[in-house]
């Protein structure tokens, strides 16, 4: 047990101080855009499912590989609050609220919304060039995900959830997403799936630039961490109990 504590001081601590001190000072004030982004969602939702609106939602939020890529462009700012008809809408929000929360008081507002469409967009991009290499490539797709509807806000839940547990040194977490995503791919190749990875390999290139950037030095917010640890201030986190 004391094992198992350790390593989720290791693996959590520093993004669970993050949070805390933030959250029990300010609250939710501290998390105004998901807030939003999660009303957004659920008054799309609620449009979408409605005899009048279903039409409105698909010309300005639905994306498929099928549209014209500027079409496609101006759409993608708003596909991403644009929940799946085929999945129980309190989960999309639940993953919003709690992964967009998480980024929001660790990145900022605007850096957790560019990761957000960056996931969402390479996810977008990604669908043209398999259905154009063709269902027997290695990443292609059949012509009939032309006409499927791309993936809302789950590809940028997925590329928020590794980014942040990139950054924060949550590195366990960040393998474990990425690898549920290679299984749901194994297990049911679709499109969603695809634009999962595609999504996981945009982040991840993120991730990339920013390893390179901090090349000759330790990352400020490990720098912190580390330096805490050392002096004896600690995480934060309660003691473990023998």
């Amino acid at each position: 047990m004391r094992t198992l504590a350790r390593w989720a001081r290791a693996e959590w601590g520093l993004l669970y101080v993050t949070v805390r001190d933030p959250l029990l000072k300010h609250r939710w004030r501290v998390t105004p855009m998901t807030l939003t982004v999660v009303c957004l969602t659920a008054l799309l939702q609620f449009v979408q499912n409605r005899p009048w609106g279903y039409q409105i939602v698909q010309e300005t939020g639905a994306v498929r590989a099928q549209d014209p890529l500027g079409l496609a462009l101006l759409r993608t700012p708003l596909s991403l609050f644009v929940p799946a008809l085929d999945l129980p809408v309190w989960g999309a929000l639940a993953q919003i609220l709690f992964v967009f929360g998480i980024a929001e008081v660790c990145l900022g507002w605007w850096r957790t919304l560019a990761i957000a469409y960056v996931a969402t967009l390479a996810g977008t991009l990604f669908a043209r060039l398999g259905i154009a290499l063709g269902a027997h490539a290695p990443f292609g797709l059949p012509w009939t995900d032309a006409q499927v509807v791309d993936t809302g806000p789950s590809a940028a839940v997925v590329g928020l959830a590794v980014y942040v547990s990139w950054r924060y040194g949550a590195y366990v977490t960040a393998g474990a997403v990425t690898m549920s995503m290679v299984v749901e791919v194994l297990l049911k190749e679709n499109l969603a799936g695809k634009e999962h990875l595609a999504a996981l390999m945009g982040v991840g290139t993120l991730c990339l630039l920013a390893a390179v950037r901090h090349r000759h030095q330790w990352p400020p917010w490990r720098r912190q961490w580390r330096s805490g640890r050392r002096t004896g201030r600690g995480s934060g986190l309660p003691p473990i109990q023998s």
